[in-house]
């Protein structure tokens, strides 16, 4: 224990050297800005891999780290590796926990942070958040509130894009109030179509109709989805394009109105309209079509003044077409192949951008963003395939997961498959990169939070050769578990 203590104390030294010398670095390396304010201390508002994620790079850039948890979360890692920790939403059910605004404020201002990283999911894309946030005098690492306000939206942020030039997939200009409205829509269109939740994502109030006679059915359960997971009902009706690929585009904008996007990502593996596998950059993608996405995706940003980390996803079909989707304005779970093939570290960015940076000072220059090599990310989860893919949960003693892959070199398919675990054996060497939180001996997996263990990601000079690493990573993870 006094080793354990001495170690903290040198710690925490070692962290005001090495912010003492960044902070002098960057005094004789790069103009001040009129609108720097450097950053002394981050709360994560999020838990498990993304807020571990986020302390690290604060760690590495001299910040102090401030966690936030739950009652249920008392044991797990995200608390542990940061410099404070404190608890939120007392008597609050597990989720509500961390969606408790006026907690995360208190804390905040109580223990003096100066932003707060929201990291994916829960508070992320919520514009009442960010303008909490700024309300409370405590920065928000990421867009203004107004900006994550029309990108959650989706109605709204179609409608920019149209502004902007961008190619949209044929829908409805507003969400439908009635199920004769989506009927009309059928009618003008044809079949199949898709209903969509036009406050949220992840796969929640989303529903492809085929035939007229799905049609109610499938209006009601879209809208009972969409009103139990965003709180909101609305829908709004697209053409559905049928086998299409999934890409997205990373963006980065900073307070002066620069933006340059860090290329693309293929997230075509999913199930359930969630991503599986996550590629990048995506793979035999025509350059022209390449050229397109990006520029595309840089004028929108810059329309909308877009600051800090996000992502424009677009659907393209078998025609090379492709179809603006959305903007996530938020640092995405995959965004570790992007920084894997750039050699940016994309939080890095986001704190330095937040403390009024500008993105050449970075070095973050369009013609300076170069695609190295290939990188891959598979998701390993708690999930139980023989019961419709429903998380196990129970103590981890020992890590067991299944995995059956099939990895033709250009062509990508993947199942990855958990069961209940009770053994940790993972995967390491050259190539493999592994960020995670809840995957280690003697944690407990919760059934209140998502089944994700970890993230893997491999990279190499190229697809078959990262792919080659990623079926050998794979293949590391060992099964011993009982359900």
């Amino acid at each position: 224990m006094l080793v354990y203590l001495g170690g903290v104390r040198n710690g925490l030294g070692l962290l005001a050297m090495r912010r003492a010398y960044l902070l002098s670095r960057a005094a004789h390396t790069s103009p001040q800005t009129l609108e720097y304010r450097p950053i002394k201390k981050v709360m994560v508002a999020n838990r498990g891999e993304i807020a571990i994620r986020v302390f690290r790079a604060c760690t590495e850039l001299g910040i102090r780290t401030v966690a936030v948890y739950s009652e249920q979360d008392i044991g797990q890692m995200h608390r542990q590796k940061a410099d404070e920790a404190y608890l939120i939403g007392k008597g609050l059910p597990p989720v509500a926990a961390y969606l408790h605004i006026p907690d995360i404020i208190k804390v905040a201002k109580e223990n003096n942070v100066d932003a707060i990283h929201p990291g994916y999911g829960f508070l992320s894309e919520r514009s009442d958040f960010a303008q909490a946030c700024e309300d409370a005098g405590v920065r928000f690492v990421g867009p203004s509130p107004e900006v994550v306000r029309k990108m959650g939206d989706k109605v709204e942020a179609r409608a920019l894009a149209i502004q902007a030039g961008v190619p949209v997939v044929p829908g409805t200009d507003a969400p439908i109030a009635s199920l004769q409205e989506a009927q009309e829509f059928a009618k003008t269109y044809g079949f199949p179509i898709i209903f969509k939740a036009a406050y949220g994502g992840g796969g929640r109030g989303m529903r492809v109709v085929r035939e007229y006679e799905e049609l109610e059915e499938n209006y009601q359960r879209a809208y009972s989805e969409a009103l139990a997971a965003f709180g909101n009902g609305s829908l709004f009706v697209e053409k559905f394009i049928e086998k299409p690929r999934h890409i997205e585009v990373q963006i980065l904008g900073d307070k002066y109105g620069n933006v340059i996007h860090l290329y693309e990502r293929d997230c075509s593996i999913q199930r359930r309209h969630q991503k599986v596998v996550e590629i990048a950059p995506a793979a035999q993608l025509d350059p022209h079509l390449r050229d397109r996405l990006t520029s595309d995706s840089v004028n929108l940003a810059k329309q909308v003044g877009y600051e800090n980390a996000g992502t424009v996803e677009f659907l393209v079909d078998k025609h090379g077409k492709h179809y603006f989707i959305e903007v996530n304005s938020r640092l995405q779970v995959e965004h570790t192949v992007t920084e894997e093939i750039t050699d940016v570290d994309l939080v890095h960015a986001q704190l330095r951008v937040c403390e009024g940076r500008s993105l050449p000072e970075l070095g973050l220059k369009q013609d300076k963003i170069r695609i190295n090599g290939c990188a891959i990310q598979c998701r390993v989860t708690t999930e139980d395939p023989a019961r419709g893919f429903q998380p196990d949960t129970g103590r981890i003693e020992l890590f067991f997961c299944i995995f059956m892959s099939h990895f033709p070199l250009l062509s990508l398919h993947s199942t990855i498959q958990a069961v209940y675990l009770h053994v940790f054996r993972s995967a390491e060497g050259m190539g493999i990169r592994l960020d995670s939180a809840s995957a280690f001996q003697g944690a407990l997996i919760s059934p209140h939070y998502d089944s994700l263990l970890v993230k893997v990601i491999a990279s190499g000079k190229d697809l078959p050769t990262a792919a080659s690493k990623m079926l050998r990573a794979l293949a590391e993870f060992r099964i011993r578990g009982v359900k």
